[in-house]
């Protein structure tokens, strides 16, 4: 089997390195915002408001960041990975269409960009495409077994 030349793994561990910073940037940031935020939503919604969503949001976001700073297991960055790419696309699908209230979670449609929204599309872009490039160069590295 071969071995990757010490530079070239010291090159690969560097890159995951600032994969995993940008990341769990990306989703601190995330988690701050609805953090921020949570308060001014607590109005819209029946059983299930805006405001516990979006704490909801900021606690996974933020469980997800200490996981790939502190446990660096795969499972942690699948996870943190689906709390980003969840976090965009519900904020990208809120912005563009109105859904509508879906069971226990209210209407949340709000078609107007401000500066909170953009940072956190931002941070949960950032953090989705850094994991999306780190688990995809894991996946490549997994040792095949011998025939």
């Amino acid at each position: 089997m071969d071995t990757p030349a010490p530079g070239r793994r010291r090159g690969r561990s560097l890159t995951h390195l600032v994969l995993r910073l940008a990341a769990a940037a990306g989703l601190a940031i995330d988690a701050a915002v609805h953090a921020r935020l949570a308060d001014q939503y607590d109005a819209v919604g029946d059983s299930l408001s805006q405001g516990t969503l979006f704490r909801l949001e900021s606690a996974a976001a933020s469980l997800a960041a200490l996981l790939l700073l502190l446990w660096r297991h795969r499972t942690g960055d699948l996870f943190a990975w689906a709390v980003a790419a969840s976090g965009l696309g519900a904020l990208m699908l809120y912005r563009y269409v109105d859904v509508g209230a879906i069971g226990p979670l209210p209407n949340m449609y709000e078609p107007v960009w401000f500066t909170d929204k953009t940072l956190a599309a931002w941070a949960e872009g950032v953090a989705t495409a850094a994991l999306t490039v780190l688990l995809l160069d894991r996946r490549r590295r997994r040792p095949r077994p011998r025939s």
